[in-house]
Formats: structure tokens, sequence, C-alpha cells
């Protein structure tokens, strides 16, 4: 992705982000969602959400590492 794309990426995510915070402090559930269907979208076209890239798709999301199949290599950090 060219830096012009990234930054304008960027822009959105911040702006569909005040959206959220906007809607919230309105009490308004329907923009509240569309705000956050926007933050959503942001997000997958900058690639921080969406199909993973890298080999495995597993959900390791708020696990310890000694509890994933990283474990090993991680352990293995501390010996160098």
């Amino acid at each position: 992705m060219d830096e012009a794309t990234r930054q304008r990426l960027v822009k959105e995510l911040m702006q569909a982000r005040r959206a959220v915070r906007d809607a919230r402090m309105s009490d308004d559930g329907a923009a509240l969602k569309t705000a956050r269907e926007a933050v959503n979208a942001a997000k997958i076209a900058l690639g921080e959400r969406g199909p993973t890239w890298w080999d495995g798709d597993a959900d390791l999301n708020r696990k310890l590492v000694k509890n994933t199949t990283y474990a090993e290599w991680f352990d293995s950090l501390a010996d160098s």
C-alpha cells in the first residue's frame, strides 16, 4: 500500500472513531452502528482485520503464549 493511500485510510479511521464517540454521546444507536461499521471497514482496508497473512489461522488473541503453539519458540528467546 502506498503512503498516500495509507494516510487516507488512517484519516478515515480517525473520522469513524470520532463518529463512534459522537454517537455514544448522543445515545444514537443507529449512528453508532454505522460508525462502528466504518471503523471496521477502515481497519480491514489497513490490514488490521480480516484474513491472516501468515501460515495458520488460529485465533490466539488473549491467550498466554505458554498456552499456544508458539510456547517453544517463545521459550527459546530467553535462551538467546
